[in-house]
């Protein structure tokens, strides 16, 4: 048995989860307790969730006890999706700009949920978020980066297609030091080798239009790409030549 069924069944025996989850939150520290979150997610339900929401970055700041009752929280919300509760998108969508990054990250977390479930529904709504705000665009592209999300060469394009349509939108913003500019830029520098790796044939080529871009943030976002594991394991020979005439160490 997993850990996740193991904090399932404890849960289901308690009847005072509040204290339990702020003593097993595993914060403040480096990492949350992500399998007692994901088991919260699967046993509790909307109204748990609501009130788990409550705790915003006020009451509950970053790395705190009383986030992570937050994160839960949103994470709750993938399983309601993923059940046909679409109604739990704005809030979700609104989470995506929360200032703390854990929070940020649960909402990703539960898009990848719904996504297991119904990838074309998530495809079509993180084709809207790619168009909202950077916090909302780096949603979208984590939330579909998934590499086991990423099964099916149509889906793959599909996410190639808002990748490309996101590091577009990113070249023309003229404000770059906004937190949802750097979180946007930073987690483009992995996503795209994610994409890619689901769809080689389409996606080196969509990306090498990226590969020699004037605009700095774009070039360092497919340097860092580059460095990726993943992609020197599907085509050494693609990415030995790009870092060579990019001169990346």
């Amino acid at each position: 048995m997993g850990k996740v069924e193991r904090y399932r069944q404890v849960l289901r025996e308690l009847d005072d989860w509040d204290t339990y989850l702020l003593h097993e939150s595993g914060l403040p520290g480096p990492r949350g307790n992500i399998e007692l979150a994901r088991a919260v997610a699967e046993e509790g339900d909307a109204p748990l969730f609501a009130r788990y929401l409550e705790q915003d970055a006020q009451k509950a700041p970053t790395n705190t006890p009383q986030e992570f009752l937050a994160f839960c929280g949103v994470l709750g919300l993938g399983r309601l999706l993923a059940e046909g509760n679409l109604e739990v998108l704005p809030t979700l969508r609104k989470h995506a700009s929360d200032p703390r990054w854990r929070t940020r990250e649960a909402v990703a977390m539960a898009l990848q949920h719904w996504g297991r479930v119904d990838m074309c529904g998530l495809l079509c709504e993180m084709d809207a978020w790619s168009c909202g705000s950077p916090f909302e665009q780096r949603a979208a592209a984590a939330a579909l980066c998934e590499p086991g999300l990423l099964t099916e060469e149509r889906h793959a394009r599909q996410v190639l297609e808002i990748l490309d349509g996101i590091t577009a939108s990113l070249s023309r913003l003229r404000n770059r030091r906004t937190e949802g500019f750097k979180t946007l830029r930073k987690g483009l520098g992995y996503c795209w080798s994610v994409a890619v790796v689901g769809y080689p044939t389409v996606g080196e080529a969509v990306m090498e239009k990226w590969l020699t871009s004037e605009d700095r943030d774009v070039r360092w976002i497919m340097r860092s790409n580059l460095k990726k594991k993943r992609l020197a394991r599907i085509d050494p020979q693609w990415v030995a030549a790009w870092q060579a005439a990019l001169e990346v160490p």
